[in-house]
């Protein structure tokens, strides 16, 4: 019944390895079929050379459950769960421990829009979560990740579109697209332009972000609807 979603699922996985973003079982990809109510997902600790469609877990968007698979989903699912249901128009979720990425993730720090490349990709700063509190690490902590998550969107009035991937404050990054690969996408992206911000930082400690003019005319060039970059 899901064999599709499970065969996409496991390609994105095996590019997000093969990208250097995700060494050993570290981070997982899932893409969510709205229409049948699921999300498919990694399994938890399967080495990617190891990693098949027949691997990959199918699991409820209405409860989270396990629907098909005989692996447990990755430890992650709950987070993806709960991005999955705030945000309707998420096809696509990443969670990766890149190192740029993850470095500014543990500094506590946004990733500032210094130049083009990241206005390209992101229209905001990549932005950076609280952290967690004792008690949400200690009761559902992967579903807390979630709620972290959403409720920094919410008071940054920020969306999944706009601003594709986000640091949550000592852990990691999470990346959002449009299906799998869109995401896998996203997050390769996402680590080119933290260390193009690292190393500018490295050069120049004072940098300012780039200027909202050419910053507005490179996202809008890529996005929205009078966007002309590429073919049509």
């Amino acid at each position: 019944m899901y064999t599709e979603l499970k065969k996409i699922v496991c390609e994105a996985n095996i590019e997000l390895h093969s990208l250097g973003l995700a060494p050993f079982t570290w981070g997982n990809v899932s893409q969510v079929d709205r229409e049948k109510g699921v999300f498919a997902i990694k399994p938890s600790g399967v080495p990617y050379s190891e990693l098949t469609p027949e691997k990959i877990v199918v699991v409820s968007l209405s409860d989270g459950s396990v629907v098909e698979g005989d692996y447990n989903p990755s430890s992650d699912t709950p987070t993806h769960y709960v991005l999955y249901k705030e945000f309707a128009e998420l096809g696509g979720v990443v969670h990766t421990h890149s190192v740029n990425a993850s470095a500014f993730a543990q500094a506590g720090r946004c990733i500032p829009a210094y130049g083009t490349t990241h206005a390209d990709f992101s229209y905001t700063a990549v932005p950076c979560t609280r952290a967690l509190t004792e008690e949400e690490v200690k009761t559902e902590y992967e579903l807390n990740t979630g709620k972290v998550i959403v409720e920094h969107f919410d008071a940054k009035s920020l969306d999944v579109q706009s601003t594709p991937a986000v640091l949550v404050r000592s852990h990691a990054p999470f990346a959002f697209g449009k299906n799998a690969s869109d995401a896998v996408h996203n997050a390769a992206v996402l680590e080119i332009v933290a260390e193009m911000a690292l190393k500018t930082e490295l050069i120049k400690r004072d940098t300012k972000d780039i200027d909202k003019y050419l910053s507005d005319k490179h996202y809008f060039r890529k996005h929205g609807k009078d966007a002309y970059y590429g073919q049509k």
